[in-house]
C-alpha cells in the first residue's frame, strides 16, 4: 500500500478496512500501511495488519540499532521474546482494549509475534531510514520465510500459545 502524500492525513477506519482486504489477499497474509512518506524518513509509523498463520521470521535489530513500540488496535498477538539460541523466554499475549495492549523492544533482543485473532490491527512505530538489508538481523537458528520448515515452525510456535 502506497503511504499518504498530504501533509496532514487524517487516519480514519476506511483505510483500515482496505488495508485488513489486502492482507486477506496476500500471500504474506499480512500487509503494511505506511503513514511515513518514504523509506528516508527518520521516524517510521505504520499499520502492521496480519493474519493468522502470517510467519514473522525471528529478528534483532542489532545492525541498524532500531528500537520499536507495538499497539495493538484490532485483534490478538502472541509476542515471543527468544534467547540467542531460539529458546522462548518469555511470550506475551496483547490484545487490542485489554490490560495488555503493546509492547516496547529495545534492540539485540530476538522476536517475533503471530496473530491469534483475525483482522489483527498493530500500529508499529520505529526509527528509520529502512535499507531492508540493515532493517533486521535474523536469527540464524530460524528457518528462512517460504520454506516448509517455516511452516513447520510455524506451526510449533501456534503450539505454544
Amino acid at each position: 500500500m502506497q503511504p499518504p502524500s498530504s501533509a496532514v492525513t487524517p487516519i480514519v477506519d476506511t483505510k483500515i478496512q482496505e488495508a485488513i482486504q489486502f492482507s486477506r489477499q496476500s500471500p504474506r497474509r499480512r500487509i503494511i500501511l505506511p503513514y511515513h512518506k518514504s523509506n528516508a524518513d527518520k521516524m517510521h509509523r505504520m499499520f502492521n495488519v496480519i493474519q493468522p498463520y502470517s510467519y514473522i521470521r525471528p529478528h534483532t535489530h542489532i545492525t541498524a540499532q532500531k528500537t520499536e513500540t507495538i499497539v495493538l488496535l484490532q485483534g490478538a498477538v502472541c509476542f515471543f521474546i527468544f534467547d540467542e539460541t531460539g529458546k522462548v523466554l518469555e511470550k506475551h499475549i496483547l490484545r487490542a482494549g485489554s490490560l495488555a495492549f503493546g509492547i516496547d523492544i529495545e534492540p539485540h533482543v530476538f522476536h517475533s509475534f503471530i496473530a491469534i485473532e483475525e483482522d489483527t490491527v498493530l500500529f508499529e512505530v520505529k526509527p528509520g531510514p529502512y535499507d531492508k538489508n540493515l532493517d533486521k538481523d535474523f536469527a540464524l537458528w530460524s528457518p528462512a520465510e517460504g520454506t516448509d520448515e517455516a511452516k513447520e515452525y510455524l506451526d510449533e510456535l501456534y503450539a505454544l500459545v
